[in-house]
């Protein structure tokens, strides 16, 4: 019987990487960025790029977490954490973090008080968030 081949792994992918040279980096960081936006998104974040790093971010938790009712959108708790944990993998600096869940409460908070949604499950969401909003707080220097 014939071993079955195992999904690539990390180590595939860095012994590929090792093969190429500085143009040939670029060019494949080049292809990525231009695949999509949250790559972009990732990109300008961790390279701190642009005067607001977080507002593609805060874009996708706005269309989470106070959705257009009259186009028919609805909510997503996901994908707006998501959101947030894609910004915690790219850069993950407390300060940003904590604005991040902060803007993720008044979003929710003011979409469920605006619409008058009685969703169980997103006000749990948002009591969590709040307290992870609140123990990133508490871990910042004083004076930021």
């Amino acid at each position: 019987m014939a071993n079955k081949p195992s999904d690539p792994s990390w180590g595939d992918v860095k012994a590929k990487l090792a093969e190429h040279d500085r143009a040939g980096l670029l060019s494949l960081v080049q292809d990525l960025y231009a695949a999509s936006k949250e790559n972009q998104a990732f990109l300008h974040a961790r390279l701190h790029l642009g005067d607001d790093v977080l507002k593609p971010y805060k874009t996708t938790l706005a269309r989470w977490l106070w959705p257009d009712m009259f186009k028919y959108q609805d909510t997503s708790v996901a994908r707006a954490k998501k959101a947030i944990a894609d910004y915690k993998k790219a850069v993950g600096r407390a300060d940003e973090l904590a604005e991040l869940m902060v803007f993720y409460c008044e979003q929710a908070s003011g979409f469920s008080c605006d619409v008058g949604l009685q969703d169980e499950g997103y006000f749990d969401a948002l009591v969590r968030m709040f307290e992870q909003a609140l123990k990133t707080v508490v871990t910042l220097p004083v004076g930021e």
